[in-house]
């Protein structure tokens, strides 16, 4: 039996690897700071075992990471700790990587790419503005640089089941408990989105793929979809009729005086005006067909899990 560990497990794409990887017959261990969200997300599920710790103290991740296959980091942390958080933990990862011989999976976003006008190839150039952007490329290089076996993951925003530190998961919240709601961005402009079961689904798909490593590969969504489009399928499933406002730059800016999150998301609102979108044509042409669930039936199926965990 293949074995991998989840570092990052109880977040949204990392609940989506684990499931994914218990699907395949995979022995899994699920690694996260929060020892009760683990249990509460895979305490039932006899192939995972679950392993609380630390990813920033070394011997945590060595010990989680010992006789790895496969160590899928989709570690996420909060925005003011990104700068001295994100390279300490990805030393450690690398380090256990080396120490196993394994195979080193990075879920990663978009940021490094910057501003981009046409749907982005892996081969376009990084040239990040943003700080955020320029810790990602940051991450990549240390990757790249360290001699091992790696594959980096671009995914669009999340949503799905358990992705709750997301756009999408904010206004189906307050949708949910029937409020006036709010949507990040302008309502009328089309993003990309990704359901993190398929962007599990291409993740594991990629790791079993011996080709496939020492590369970068975009996974995108299933097209593009507006706010308004967003709102009517979120609509039809809940019956919801109060208004949605949308929120933009100058709000988030205001809200910045008063809160540090708020501030350090200023500078990544460019994605809500100037969306940067994804080209899948290296997996389709080199792996096969990209998982692509339809935004509708997506939506839903995060709204069915939203609704089970509040009950």
């Amino acid at each position: 039996m293949k074995n991998a560990v989840v570092l990052g497990a109880s977040g949204g794409m990392g609940y989506a690897l684990v499931m994914e990887l218990v699907s395949r017959g995979f022995s899994v261990t699920a690694f996260a700071r929060n020892e009760k969200r683990l249990k509460e997300l895979f305490g039932h599920i006899k192939e995972v075992m679950i392993q609380p710790g630390d990813a920033s103290i070394e011997m945590d991740v060595k010990q989680v990471c010992k006789e790895k296959e496969f160590i899928f980091h989709s570690i996420n942390i909060p925005y003011p700790e990104w700068t001295n958080g994100h390279p300490i933990i990805m030393k450690n990862v690398i380090a256990a990587v080396k120490e196993e011989g394994a195979n080193l999976i990075l879920a990663d976003n978009i940021y490094a790419y910057g501003k981009q006008s046409v749907p982005v190839t892996e081969e376009a150039l990084k040239n990040p503005h943003t700080k955020k952007g320029k810790i990602r490329l940051q991450l990549e290089k240390m990757v790249q640089e360290a001699n091992i076996p790696y594959l980096v993951i671009h995914f669009p925003d999340y949503y799905g089941p358990n992705a709750e530190n997301t756009y999408i998961h904010f206004t189906l919240s307050q949708i949910l408990q029937n409020r006036s709601s709010q949507f990040v961005g302008a309502l009328n402009l089309a993003r990309e989105y990704i359901y993190t079961p398929d962007g599990a689904k291409a993740a594991v798909e990629l790791a079993l793929t011996p080709h496939a490593y020492r590369q970068n590969w975009n996974i995108p969504g299933a097209g593009t979809m507006t706010g308004h489009e967003f709102i009517g399928i979120v609509r039809e499933a809940t019956g919801y009729r109060k208004k949605v406002m949308s929120v933009k730059k100058g709000m988030i800016s205001f809200l910045g005086i008063f809160d540090k999150m708020m501030r350090e998301s200023v500078e990544m609102m460019y994605l809500t005006e100037k969306p940067v979108l994804l080209s899948g044509s290296k997996y389709e042409r080199e792996i096969g067909t990209l998982p692509r669930t339809p935004y509708e039936k997506g939506i839903r199926a995060a709204i069915s899990a939203m609704k089970k965990t509040s009950n």
